[in-house]
């Protein structure tokens, strides 16, 4: 039996943040972060193409709560203590300088992830950190104020435990034996598979400003569209996969979006397509592309509108007029099936969020077990903003843990 004055579970992103903090608020901690692979922070790597998307740019707490469909209302309190301004500082105070994106994403200068995962195996080894990789925790008790945990590598005992392992069902079991209630886990950052004509063979094609709604529900986002090989991603779609969740899991992913791809009303647009009749009327519809909507998409839209390629403005009829607004501002399609975001997969699920202290990341039901990153109830939509949960549960707990 190995004894360690803290144990953390889990050697992803919260598990080394949180690890670090500990043993440089109290250095005389004895502290072992035990990763059930052969390396950690798989996710850190993999995370924003391979950049590591850090954090982002949004410094008010109240704005920031917006971006987590489960974990607004309980992670206020928590961001007016550890968010944006003093991760960038957090890391700026360890070499690693970041940078602004245009959208708002937060990353390091280099635009590698590696940098991020460099600084904390050093941070780890500078605080005597005890990293033990391949040790997968098989169970998790608690007696006389001492916490037993059985791995694959042997037995260790501790005063206090953190768990960070994201979503983890093996883990989530544990807790739940721990007499913890685990909202069950379903997929949360996704793109929608959707096999349409109107979109087939445009993958790669960027629809800037567009309006999502989920038919039979009020879920609704706005942001750019990105057509892929399988259906439709980026931003937009993203919220929408977040935010409904839970509803579209129900649905099995089967389902009907509405896109406006211009951000106008049906009757905005047919009044603007009456103009172009008379002002472009010699032109063909199909090469005089508007809206500042890429070509490629115009084009299907179009076509999609009972015209063909050589139909001319002035030819066009009320009924063409209205089936190609129709087409920009309402159009239907039937999403059936969802894909993973790049390499990056987050669910809704975990300890429920009523049985976190979220002053100090504690356990309601069990003194001294801790939590930090999505091991809990809490998810956000895509842009850095999971990672700033994990750094702000992580250090809070780390405040508490090293007292």
């Amino acid at each position: 039996m190995i004894h360690k004055d803290v144990i953390i579970i889990g050697g992803g992103a919260a598990g080394f943040f949180a690890a670090i903090n500990i043993t440089e608020q109290n250095p005389s901690l004895k502290v072992a972060l035990l990763e059930r692979g052969k390396d950690g922070l798989a996710k850190v790597k993999v995370s924003g193409g391979g950049r590591c998307n850090v954090t982002h740019a949004e410094f008010i707490p109240q704005e920031l709560v917006q971006n987590y469909p489960r974990g607004e209302k309980e992670l206020l309190g928590p961001f007016h203590q550890f968010m944006t301004g003093d991760t960038i500082g957090w890391f700026e105070k360890r070499g690693v300088e970041l940078k602004i994106e245009e959208d708002g994403r937060i990353f390091p200068v280099t635009n590698s992830s590696q940098t991020i995962i460099n600084c904390f195996l050093n941070e780890a080894e500078k605080h005597h950190v005890d990293v033990l990789y391949s040790h997968a925790v098989k169970s998790i008790s608690k007696e006389n104020e001492v916490f037993h945990l059985e791995t694959s590598q042997g037995d260790f005992s501790s005063k206090k435990v953190l768990i960070a392992t994201g979503s983890n069902p093996k883990i989530w079991k544990l807790l739940e034996d721990l007499r913890h209630t685990i909202s069950q886990p379903v997929p949360s950052l996704f793109t929608f598979n959707i096999k349409d004509e109107r979109i087939q063979d445009i993958p790669g094609v960027v629809a800037q400003h567009v309006e999502v709604k989920i038919l039979e529900t009020d879920l609704w986002s706005e942001g750019p569209l990105l057509i892929t090989h399988w259906g439709v991603s980026a931003p937009s779609i993203l919220k929408l996969s977040a935010f409904g969740a839970l509803e579209l899991a129900k649905r099995d992913y089967k389902f009907q979006i509405e896109i406006n791809f211009i951000k106008k009303s049906f009757e905005e647009c047919l009044g603007i397509l009456k103009t172009l009749k008379q002002d472009l009327a010699k032109k063909t519809v199909f090469k005089s592309t508007q809206f500042e909507l890429p070509k490629r998409l115009w084009h299907k839209l179009v076509l999609a509108s009972n015209m063909d390629e050589e139909t001319r403005w002035a030819d066009l009829n009320k009924a063409q007029l209205e089936t190609l607004a129709s087409q920009l501002t309402e159009a239907i399609f039937n999403v059936d099936g969802k894909s993973t975001f790049k390499e990056e997969f987050v669910t809704a699920g975990g300890v429920n969020l009523k049985e976190v202290n979220f002053k100090t990341f504690e356990s309601k039901r069990i003194k001294n077990l801790y939590f930090a990153g999505e091991v809990i109830n809490v998810d956000a939509v895509t842009g850095g903003f999971n990672f700033q949960n994990a750094w702000t549960g992580a250090y809070i707990a780390a405040l508490n843990i090293s007292k």
